[in-house]
């Protein structure tokens, strides 16, 4: 769940502190790195692998950056220049730069995450080199608004977002922001948690994306395809991904029960005491139908 990406979104105050490490606890990149030796692993050599429980901050974790990833295989080429909307600790930008052979930039409001992005970026670059293996491409981590982006026009050859829109409440402005930095023909990506329908009882807080009513705005999928139309998008596809949802957490609730640790461990990773209560009442609004996982690829007309 990467954070929101303008103090325009709802109140900046809130939403920064949602995400943000408060005064009583270490710092995240601290917890990150304890975490990490915990599952034997050598906090100063991690790889995009090892970091994939903690750094994929959004639904399903890393199966779902796979995923978003093989419906892109067809559209990226080795140097195109893609562009992370809300890349929280840089997880997805690392695992696509890698992948594709492509340079990343990403984008966040959180100053915390933007420094551990970065810190882990170097960290994986130090392991590469260890290992003899090829360094990744040109990663970099930008704070900035995601309603107006420090980006020139037709920057970026595509653009993805994974679980931020939920924050945004000027979703109209988000999305031509968006058109502005893609190249014509260019091509986005969203993963985002859509509300169940537009009578739907909002879901019960905190989630992994709200502490508050306050700081949670959803629209449904229906409205999400026509704010993209109207921002200039043709909407290719527009799929639910509840099925998977599901079978994801299924799978968890039974790694746990076989005293496991879970597949995706970084909702507790930043959001520490509150990221059970978080987790279980996200999973209870998408088991009654409250909230709606879906994915949308549209291309810049």
């Amino acid at each position: 769940m990467s954070s929101p990406t303008s103090p325009a979104s709802a109140d900046a105050t809130e939403i920064a502190a949602h995400y943000s490490t408060d005064t009583t606890q270490q710092p995240l990149l601290d917890r990150l790195l304890a975490a990490l030796a915990g599952d034997g692993v050598d906090p100063q050599r991690p790889t995009i692998a090892t970091l994939a429980p903690y750094d994929q901050f959004h639904g399903r974790g890393l199966d779902a950056t796979r995923d978003m990833a093989d419906q892109l295989a067809a559209h990226i080429r080795a140097g195109h220049h893609l562009l992370d909307i809300g890349c929280g600790i840089g997880g997805p930008a690392r695992y696509f730069a890698q992948r594709f052979g492509c340079r990343v930039t990403g984008i966040d409001l959180t100053p915390e995450f933007c420094a551990v992005a970065r810190a882990l970026g170097e960290l994986v670059q130090g392991t590469l080199a260890a290992n003899g293996d090829v360094a990744l491409p040109e990663v970099t981590f930008e704070l900035g608004n995601a309603l107006a982006m420090p980006f020139a026009g037709a920057s970026f050859d595509g653009a993805y977002s994974m679980n931020v829109s939920m924050n945004i409440a000027d979703k109209a402005a988000f999305y031509r922001d968006i058109h502005r930095v893609l190249r014509p023909g260019g091509w986005l990506m969203l993963s985002e948690i859509a509300r169940g329908h537009a009578d739907a009882a909002p879901p019960d807080f905190p989630t992994p994306w709200a502490s508050t009513a306050t700081g949670s705005f959803l629209a449904t999928a229906d409205e999400t395809r026509d704010g993209l139309v109207q921002a200039g998008f043709e909407v290719v596809e527009l799929r639910s991904t509840r099925a998977q949802a599901l079978e994801f957490a299924a799978l968890s609730r039974a790694a746990v029960a076989r005293g496991e640790l879970p597949p995706h461990r970084s909702v507790r990773l930043v959001h520490g005491d509150i990221g059970p209560l978080a987790t279980t009442n996200s999973a209870r609004a998408l088991a009654d139908g409250r909230i709606e996982p879906i994915e949308v690829f549209a291309r810049r007309g």
